[in-house]
């Protein structure tokens, strides 16, 4: 069955109308599982339109490895764990920029690219090397994302003399064999576009290598904004126009999303798109971190919380790992039932990926009007009895206010160190994503609670009833 051109691109308007109100759902927690619903609808009615749409045989094939592939890919998706979304994402995103290439040297080698001529023939190369540009960039460094998020790969940045000059000089080295290839045919054409390419690859590592793990969760969204647009460029080669629009539509809102991002942790989103251009290292030593480390027991820490009349809770990847936000959720009820105003502060880079934090207390059932952005609680945490951080580091950190030495210095974060009585749950003193230590767990208002978060919130819970 062949559908006609015009039922295609009715399909295909149908399709980016979806699109469209599937980000637009995205934007709240509470519209979110509707967005999701017309993305999923969306890209059904798009595979379909342009599996039997005119120009397209093979179709038995194509079906055969669409099913094979969601089957793999249903099976994976329910397997990960939320702890390791992030990685998925990022993963994802490499096969984005993979299948770009795959599509730009489709289009070089297809016979009927050769037969066009004057500015229609320069056109298309261009668009099929910018295709392959964008496309090994983004498959490069999100595998490196990847390793990062794993913990396959250091998280620090790496940093070298000179780091910038090689980038500037490699990329200089792309837009020459650009033009080389060009004005080529056959098989110089080809080398000029392999050596780009392998070039390509090269500028997407450093370029993640050069971001620390701090800025991870800004790389992750960055990532997803290229493949959007290699998406799209891969789209002005394949001649789709819904291709285009999708990949168009994912690369601005990845766009906008790591500006605001950024605007957040105070970072350039220009410096973080380009590996960290302009940025110098941390000069000098670190601040002398002062004051002594203290702990208390589940029991200690039940009564810090019945005595409170306010308590604010700080997640973090900690949390994610332990899965601990089903029993902290039995332990906000328990808390609020008490007469107590208990609230959630959420970093905007919380955990892993952008939103990490949100999702796991949407999966608790946590009512959103108690989940409160940074900009809303700081104020607040002067007057608050009881700050609990469960797993969080980075982003509860002084260093980022009071040490210009400290790699994540400059980074707004959430201030919990004004409040009464600070509680850290940690299994360790290990330093955060990027390797800062935190002189919270030193300041005299601060007590570390050793443990597993989960099996600690369920003590906890047990010298509350009791």
């Amino acid at each position: 069955m062949i559908i006609a051109k015009e039922i295609q691109t009715a399909a295909y308007l149908f399709a980016s109308i979806l699109f469209i109100l599937s980000l637009g759902g995205l934007s709240s927690q509470e519209s979110a599982k509707r967005g999701v619903l017309y993305g999923i609808v969306g890209m059904i009615v798009a595979i379909i339109a342009t599996v039997l749409g005119e120009g397209v045989s093979g179709q038995v094939y194509i079906i055969v490895a669409i099913a094979i592939a969601s089957a793999v890919g249903l099976m994976l998706a329910r397997k990960v764990e939320m702890t390791a979304m992030p990685q998925l994402v990022a993963i994802l995103h490499s096969f984005v920029g993979l299948a770009a290439v795959l599509v730009g040297f489709g289009s070089y080698l297809d016979p009927k690219t050769h037969e066009l001529t004057g500015a229609a023939h320069s056109i298309h190369l261009w668009e099929v090397f910018i295709g392959v540009f964008i496309g090994a960039i983004t498959f490069t460094g999100s595998i490196i994302a990847w390793g990062k998020l794993e913990g396959k790969v250091r998280s620090k940045a790496l940093l070298y003399p000179g780091k910038h000059a090689v980038n500037v000089i490699a990329l200089i080295a792309c837009i020459v064999l650009g033009f080389l290839y060009a004005g080529q045919e056959g098989t110089n054409g080809m080398l000029f576009l392999c050596s780009m390419t392998a070039i390509a690859c090269f500028i997407g590592v450093m370029l993640v290598m050069a971001i620390g793990g701090g800025d991870m969760p800004v790389v992750v969204s960055m990532l997803n904004s290229y493949s959007g647009w290699a998406a799209s460029a891969a789209g002005f080669m394949l001649g789709n126009d819904l291709l285009i629009v999708t990949g168009a539509l994912v690369g601005s809102s990845g766009a906008i999303l790591s500006i605001h991002m950024c605007h957040a942790m105070n970072r350039s989103f220009f410096s973080v798109i380009l590996g960290g251009f302009g940025n110098s290292p941390a000069k000098g030593e670190a601040k002398a971190i002062e004051g002594e480390v203290t702990a208390l027991n589940h029991e200690e820490v039940a009564g810090l919380l019945k005595e409170a009349r306010s308590v604010v809770i700080v997640p973090g990847y900690g949390m994610a790992v332990a899965k601990a936000q089903y029993p902290i959720y039995d332990m906000v009820q328990y808390l609020r039932k008490a007469g107590k105003n208990v609230r959630f502060a959420i970093h905007p880079v919380a955990g892993r990926l952008p939103g990490h934090m949100n999702v796991l207390l949407a999966e608790a059932n946590v009512p959103y009007d108690i989940v409160m952005e940074m900009d809303e609680i700081n104020d607040d945490l002067p007057n608050t009895d009881v700050v609990m951080v469960i797993g969080a580091n980075d982003v509860v950190n002084p260093s980022a206010q009071d040490d210009p030495a400290s790699s994540i210095y400059g980074m707004p974060v959430i201030e919990a160190w004004k409040a009464e009585k600070v509680i850290i749950m940690k299994r360790s003193m290990s330093a955060g994503y990027s390797g800062e230590d935190n002189p919270l767990f030193y300041k005299s208002n601060s007590e570390m609670l050793y443990g597993d978060a989960k099996d600690s919130v369920e003590k906890i819970m047990s010298f509350l009833k009791a």
